[in-house]
């Protein structure tokens, strides 16, 4: 593997990557938001609900409220996470905020290292730039984002990528290089500053490998690749150098987990996420239906089988039932840290879900900060 400079003048390091479990948790618990948007309600309601999120995050010790880069679906409010991000840091004061992740392929790398420089003098200290390779939609929608009319898909081009985009955040091209005169602002070029971690994210051994190579955190996207977990895992542990930015490996796994005051209430809940997903997997995206909807579609048998495989690897159910599951996938995996997205219908019932775990392990409630 050829240097792509990933690790390369990374600052942060270990304190700025590695969460402190909270009340009787096993590892750091963290949120992945998604912004979903159900049936009778707008991308606005999804935002505030972000907002309501990441605050009762923070008051609970969740360690990093994270959002993902999605086009093109009707069901998901986040095509722009710099934007939320903003929006997250100015009602939060502790709680580390991230990408998870961008999708670097859709942007020229000096517009990521301005906006994120930018988040980072928003909220310094407290911003993570999770990076992932794929186009998080459709191919067309890939090629009318990038504005190229077509899609160059090579894997080898991601490093190359992640290396220019690393330069740029730490403003040290080398002399005669073509960009060697070009500054993201904020940045470097202004004096002294502190700059986000990069993370790689992925669903496949890919950026796992190129994660452990260069000594960087990995986030692996269980809640939609569950399968691919343990091997992605191993990999990056095998490959693992340690470098500035780690002295050891650091893997969180996205997990779908949803609690709810009753199991009826949970299933319900998640059958909506299902059916959500189902219409997107075969061509038939839109907003995410009611439970009642979901209750009464009439699933083929090819359908059912689809949705029921889904909804196994999500863990639900009470309070104590999702702990159960949480604590078993921990353990099972050896995650470092478990980053949980509460997909439903509701707004209301993804708040409900992660302030219900937080009391089940017993996390401490936190005095929120006054903001400016």
């Amino acid at each position: 593997m050829s240097d792509t400079g990933g690790a390369h003048g990374q600052h942060g390091g270990n304190g700025d990557i590695r969460g402190a479990a909270q009340g009787r948790a096993t590892v750091p618990l963290s949120v992945l938001d998604l912004v979903t948007v159900g049936a009778g309600s707008t991308a606005h309601d999804s935002l505030r609900t972000s907002v309501a999120i990441a605050r009762l995050a923070e008051s609970r010790g969740y360690h990093r409220h994270w959002v993902a880069e999605h086009h093109s679906m009707p069901g998901v409010a986040s095509s722009s996470p710099a934007v939320i991000l903003a929006h997250l840091a100015a009602h939060t004061s502790r709680i580390r905020l991230g990408s998870g992740g961008v999708l670097l392929p859709n942007h020229a790398p000096l517009a990521i290292a301005e906006q994120f420089g930018t988040l980072e003098a928003l909220a310094p200290g407290r911003i993570d730039l999770g990076l992932g390779r794929a186009p998080g939609t459709d191919g067309r929608t890939a090629a009318a984002l990038r504005g190229t009319g077509r899609l160059d898909e090579s894997a080898d081009d991601f490093p190359r990528q992640l290396m220019e985009l690393t330069r740029f955040l730490d403003d040290d091209f080398p002399d005669g290089h073509p960009y060697a005169r070009v500054h993201a602002v904020p940045g470097p070029v202004q004096g002294p500053a502190g700059r986000p971690p990069l993370w790689l994210l992925g669903s496949s051994g890919f950026s796992a490998r190129l994660a452990g190579e260069l000594g960087l955190p990995f986030a692996y996207a269980h809640h939609f690749s569950a399968a691919g977990t343990l091997p992605a895992l191993d990999l990056y542990r095998q490959s693992f150098r340690p470098s500035a930015v780690l002295d050891a490996p650091y893997a969180v796994i996205g997990v779908s987990a949803l609690a709810a005051d009753t199991d009826a209430e949970a299933r319900a809940q998640v059958l909506t996420g299902a059916l959500s997903m189902l219409r997107l997997r075969t061509g038939r995206p839109g907003l995410v239906p009611t439970p009642q909807e979901a209750a009464a579609y009439p699933f083929s048998p090819a359908e059912r089988e689809f949705v029921d495989g889904w909804l196994a690897n999500i863990v639900h159910g009470t309070p104590d039932e999702v702990r159960t599951g949480l604590d078993d996938l921990a353990k099972r995996t050896g995650a470092d840290e478990l980053m949980l997205t509460a997909n439903a219908h509701s707004g209301a019932a993804r708040l409900r879900s992660y302030e219900l775990v937080a009391d089940a392990y017993g996390m401490p409630v936190q005095p929120l900060a006054e903001r400016p």
